[in-house]
């Protein structure tokens, strides 16, 4: 028969121990502890922690390379708080560094930061277990009420003064009389702007009817005058006007008989002469008729 070794009771064990392991893995994990990786541990003493915890971050220049392992206490020393912090094992911790607690945020929350001393080529190194040097940092809420107090008292001083000027302009009487103009004005705006829209909805129309029929006009003239033979009329004026110049010609020249009256000035005299020889004889005519005329209801009588 063989011997079983892996009985009902090893198996709970195993589990048990495995349970146990993932248990104290995850709770380290939580934490933020890397339990595979080696660190040192450091100790400082402070007066007050001011809510430090464990598992509070250790930062250096704002990276965090560890955090508080542990807060001891004794408060029959006037340095009641012993903390025990772990590094990560490559960080190495120069004689002057200092170990100092700060606001971690606005909530509240504390932290550990290292602040390395200048170190030299034959700088000494802190031992994992020494006790550092420890400091207390400015709050943050401290820092903010140093920088910001003055400030809000000059923004408060410069606030009173203008709800004092803000005031003082409410109370003004001017102030109606201004409100009282700009609300006829908004008044006029909104009888013009009515206007305004009665004349869109009703004159606008009829003007754009108007313009379409103009245009529709010039359209159709333009049409016609695209019909036009522009090269047989401008030849026909330029007949005419060869034609006129001929005749033109003529009238100046001595040619013809409307040439020749026009330049004959022996033709003008004569003509004149002769229309006043006529002019003289109806004269006479009229004064002498019976020089000209004999006549007798009874026959001529001989002289």
């Amino acid at each position: 028969m063989k011997k079983k070794y892996f009985t009902r009771e090893v198996k709970v064990g195993l589990m048990a121990f495995v349970a146990i392991f993932l248990l104290y893995f995850g709770l380290n994990f939580l934490k933020g502890i890397d339990v595979f990786s080696s660190v040192s541990y450091y100790y400082a003493q402070y007066e007050n922690i001011g809510g430090l915890v464990p598992s509070s971050p250790v930062y250096v220049k704002g990276f965090k390379v560890g955090q508080v392992e542990k807060v001891y206490y004794d408060f029959s020393k006037k340095e009641s708080f012993v903390i025990k912090i772990s590094v990560s094992k490559d960080i190495k911790l120069p004689k002057g560094t200092e170990i100092e607690l700060y606001d971690d945020g606005l909530m509240g929350g504390k932290a550990i930061q290292l602040i390395y001393a200048p170190t030299t080529a034959s700088e000494q190194m802190h031992l994992p277990g020494d006790t550092i040097d420890s400091k207390v940092g400015i709050g943050l809420m401290a820092q903010l009420s140093g920088d910001l107090v003055p400030k809000i008292q000059s923004i408060s001083t410069q606030a009173d003064s203008l709800i004092r000027s803000v005031r003082v302009l409410v109370e003004n009487k001017n102030l109606n009389k201004s409100m009282a103009s700009i609300e006829q004005t908004t008044s006029n705006l909104a009888a013009s702007s009515s206007q305004l829209k009665k004349m869109m909805n009703t004159d606008v129309p009829q003007i754009l009817g108007n313009v379409n029929e103009v245009t529709s006009d010039f359209k159709q003239i333009s049409g016609n005058l695209k019909k036009i033979d522009y090269a047989a009329t401008f030849a026909s004026i330029n007949h005419t006007i060869a034609n006129l110049n001929l005749v033109s010609d003529k009238l100046n020249s001595s040619e013809g008989t409307i040439g020749m009256l026009l330049n004959n000035k022996d033709l003008y005299v004569n003509l004149s002469n002769t229309a006043s020889s006529a002019d003289k004889l109806l004269i006479d005519l009229q004064k002498n008729p019976k020089r000209y005329v004999h006549f007798s209801l009874f026959g001529s009588k001989s002289n």
